[in-house]
């Protein structure tokens, strides 16, 4: 009665507009509510998927439990339950060898799990490197229980993949490969393996991250998820909401909980394809040593964006100094692709063929340069070998080598100046005087150490039988002095 009232004792101009007004609302809202509609339709597509039967269903025949044999020669209690991050390939065991060798040990048979995904109806399975690396004995069990031996196809440990093969006279169930680079950081996955060696487990998660580097090797790029990975799940697959690998689980964070690693499926294609066809990987060579730009870098030689790659040693005789290419020179791009990044170059080179030729553009005294430089095949017994100097070992018992990206990956240090001991010789003076493996050396007798060349003259100048003052830096504790005598 009151808004009769009300708008009675109103002039007809205002009760147009308060008309007009209410005629407006009444039309906004079916639009408003279709658009509600809309929004909680597109909310639904965002909710958690009801379950995950379906792909468990799909992929878990593909699955399998890799359950493998090692003999550890000299092993001992602590062998037993210790490893070095990067499996028997390491080239860094001597760290390992010089805490925990020096014990004589009877061989002991050692027994682990994982697990893998059959990729062809023939019988080839992907799985991790680590997981048969110097394995005695591979069997591999599916989901229906059958029992198989397996044997290696062929191994590559820089990215820790293998392909093994089985026999069977009966149609083996495959998993369908994906795309990774289709990944989007958020989107639900899903990881089947044998944790713990509790057979084909699932467990879901969603994509945390991409292209994380954890310093295991030169080709760093995994993929990181929350879906739960545990001892076990190497080897196995991580799919996508289609029922496609996309990911080989690989690693876990010992101290953290629920942050797991997986090889992107593509970057493994590659991979399975050298390996299947000739049991090796062949991966180009330029023969440069490199590290990234920083930004103060990167304003330094002029570069606006701070893109590119700083070579910082060429080594005599292999393809980029045949080519011309310079320490100092920054590497722009490779074929007209943009380089960003160390690990950029790293995986361009590999990817590039033995004997092709490769266009390379590069910065020089704020000129742009262009080489053309025929690759060469990547040897890394070659390549450990160029990192150090056998005149350093001869002399004081160590093998020193600069501070590469990988290695300061490997030993978990910060690039910079200096050199770092790769390996003491038993019973030699450096291991009398107290050096470690994982040691910095940042100067001898008071003249500063900035590469392996400045190492080998200083140490080479010294008279036998006079002192040499190592001044270090020891992860952890920060600078010391050893003393030895020559």
């Amino acid at each position: 009665m009151d808004f009769f009232i009300t708008l009675k004792s109103l002039t007809g101009r205002k009760v147009l507009c308060i008309a007009a007004f209410l005629a407006v609302g009444f039309l906004l809202i079916p639009n408003f509510y279709s658009t509600s509609v809309s929004h909680a339709k597109s909310e639904k597509l965002l909710e958690a998927p009801k379950s995950f039967t379906r792909l468990a269903e799909m992929v878990s025949p593909s699955v399998v439990n890799i359950r493998t044999v090692k003999t550890i020669k000299g092993g001992g209690r602590v062998f037993r339950h210790f490893r070095g991050p990067f499996g028997q390939d390491d080239r860094f065991q001597d760290f390992f060898d010089k805490f925990f060798g020096g014990e004589q040990h009877q061989d002991f048979k050692q027994r682990s799990l994982g697990s893998g995904f059959i990729i062809d109806k023939d019988g080839y399975i992907v799985t991790n490197n680590h997981v048969v690396e110097n394995a005695d004995k591979i069997e591999v069990i599916l989901k229906n229980e059958m029992e198989f031996d397996a044997e290696i196809v062929g191994r590559d440990p820089n990215t820790d993949l293998a392909l093994i093969k089985i026999e069977s006279k009966q149609p083996l169930p495959v998993a369908k490969l994906g795309n990774s680079d289709e990944l989007k950081i958020g989107q639900w996955v899903v990881a089947i393996g044998s944790p713990f060696g509790l057979a084909h487990t699932v467990t879901a998660g969603i994509v945390s991250a991409k292209g994380r580097v954890i310093g295991s090797g030169p080709y760093d790029d995994f993929i990181q998820t929350d879906a739960s990975i545990n001892p076990g799940n190497s080897g196995g697959p991580l799919i996508n909401m289609k029922g496609e690998v996309v990911g080989i689980n690989t690693a876990i964070v010992a101290s953290g909980q629920g942050i797991g690693f997986a090889i992107p499926v593509n970057l493994a294609k590659g991979i399975i394809d050298q390996l299947l066809s000739s049991g090796e990987v062949t991966r180009g060579w330029l023969g440069v040593g490199i590290q990234s730009m920083s930004p103060e870098m990167g304003e330094y030689y002029g570069i606006k964006n701070g893109k590119g790659v700083l070579v910082t040693e060429v080594f005599p005789g292999d393809p980029a100094d045949k080519a011309g290419i310079q320490p100092k020179d920054i590497i722009l791009d490779v074929n007209g692709e943009k380089i960003e990044s160390s690990r950029d170059l790293t995986r361009m080179i590999a990817d590039i063929g033995v004997g092709d030729i490769a266009r390379i553009k590069v910065l020089r005294g704020g000129i742009e340069k262009t080489f053309k430089v025929e690759i060469a095949r990547r040897n890394d017994d070659k390549l450990y070998a160029k990192d150090t100097t056998k005149q350093s070992a001869d002399e004081l018992g160590i093998r020193v080598s600069q501070i590469t990206p990988e290695i300061a990956g490997r030993f978990n240090i910060e690039e910079g100046e200096g050199v770092i001991v790769i390996a003491i010789e038993p019973g030699s003076k450096a291991e009398e005087g107290g050096l470690l493996v994982g040691d910095i050396v940042k100067e001898i007798n008071h003249k500063e150490i900035k590469s392996v060349n400045d190492f080998e003259a200083t140490v080479r100048k010294i008279k036998k039988g006079e002192s040499i003052n190592l001044f270090i830096r020891r992860m952890n504790m920060g600078f010391l002095v050893i003393k030895v005598t020559k």
